[in-house]
């Protein structure tokens, strides 16, 4: 805790932004938050689910069209005790111009208009060591990488390329209340060239519709149990994403062809497509709903459905927000439901009161059946 507040005062004190009136002085740009978030389980035995403090700090420096940008984390993890310590997220360099933007290091890679389920998005894994009991942004694992994008005023392609692949973390250990068991897991694809990641990604910005085409080259990140142990597999994405805007409402749609995936009996192709919408209501409201099927070319079970449902409400001059957010197991019939109320003290200080809901007798959802909980969590940005 002593480190926690030292990284704290220090980053408090450097100057946010220091920059003169020439372009090619060196700018230097430093935020940050300090979080606390804790749960307590509310089925017997009533224990503690997380109880985790962070300091984060992002540092951005830039000069001309180049610059850096690096995003730790400082936590003090009381039931993880190997999750405390020091962890680097971000770090890349990266030259951005009216046309070009090359970044390259460790980056959050994201792609597809879904909104919590991923399709396309397959390029940075997640961190489910609490499952989705965290911000969607924080389980995000950066990857090693290069990334180039070329942009003109109604079009954008983009290429990737991952030397070193990253993979989903899941939460084996006992002693996690999150745990899914002591399961078995292969190795990793040994780092060598032919083993890298590779694709891109042709956007177009038109009137009334933006919409892109993206192809990848890469693993099942999430191990797939084939004779009784997690393994990683080869496989490509052909994808597809649209997103129309009409009045109040916008029509998000996304597909995904897996080729030659892993399957537990196996590999064969698979089809993933999903359908959103969003309506902005007026008066602070807000509602979105999104299913997402997938459909697998061979073995028993083909056909498996995943629905989400956000509500959100602002009240009191946009400084209170109440919010809804299920995933729905349509193929089992399991439910997680967080539902949260964040009020704001100040601009920079927020605190969070809410419940996350599990039930499930079958699917996804079943290992968490007896994690209901309930969190509490304030966060001061600076």
């Amino acid at each position: 805790m002593k480190h926690l507040l030292t990284i704290a005062i220090v980053l408090f004190f450097i100057p946010r932004s220091a920059s003169a009136q020439d372009e090619d002085s060196l700018r230097v740009d430093v935020k940050g938050f300090v979080d606390t978030y804790h749960a307590v389980r509310t089925e017997s035995p009533n224990d503690w689910m997380s109880s985790r403090t962070r300091v984060r700090g992002e540092v951005r420096l830039e000069k001309g069209h180049a610059g850096a940008f690096v995003s730790a984390n400082l936590v003090h993890n009381a039931i993880l005790k190997d999750r405390s310590g020091f962890q680097l997220r971000e770090a890349y360099a990266y030259y951005s111009d009216d046309h070009w933007d090359a970044r390259a290091g460790r980056q959050i890679i994201t792609w597809g208009v879904a909104d919590g389920l991923r399709l396309t998005d397959i390029i940075s894994p997640m961190d489910y060591t609490e499952f989705l009991a965290q911000d969607y942004d924080d389980i995000r694992i950066p990857v090693g990488g290069l990334r180039l994008r070329y942009s003109r005023e109604k079009w954008c392609l983009e290429a990737v390329a991952v030397p070193v692949s990253s993979f989903f973390e899941l939460p084996t250990d006992d002693k996690n209340p999150w745990s899914v068991g002591p399961i078995p897991i292969g190795d990793e694809p040994n780092h060598r060239l032919c083993n890298m990641e590779y694709g891109g990604r042709l956007s177009f910005f038109l009137s009334g519709i933006d919409f892109s085409l993206s192809a990848l080259h890469t693993w099942n990140k999430m191990p797939v149990f084939c004779d009784g142990i997690g393994q990683y597999q080869r496989m490509t994405m052909l994808g597809a994403d649209c997103s129309i805007p009409a009045g109040k409402f916008v029509i998000r749609g996304e597909f995904a062809e897996y080729l030659d995936e892993a399957q537990s009996f196996g590999r064969a192709a698979s089809s993933n497509a999903l359908i959103g919408i969003d309506w902005y209501a007026g008066n602070g409201w807000m509602l979105s709903a999104q299913y997402a099927h997938k459909y697998v070319a061979s073995g028993e079970l083909r056909n498996t459905g995943l629905a989400t449902l956000r509500i959100s409400k602002d009240l009191l001059h946009n400084t209170l927000s109440l919010q809804s957010f299920a995933y729905i197991d349509v193929t089992n019939g399991g439910i997680y439901n967080r539902l949260s109320a964040d009020y704001a003290l100040n601009d920079q200080l927020h605190a969070t009161l809410g419940y996350d809901f599990f039930h499930a007798d079958r699917g996804t959802f079943t290992v968490y059946d007896n994690n209901s909980e309930i969190f509490v969590k304030l966060k001061y940005s600076f």
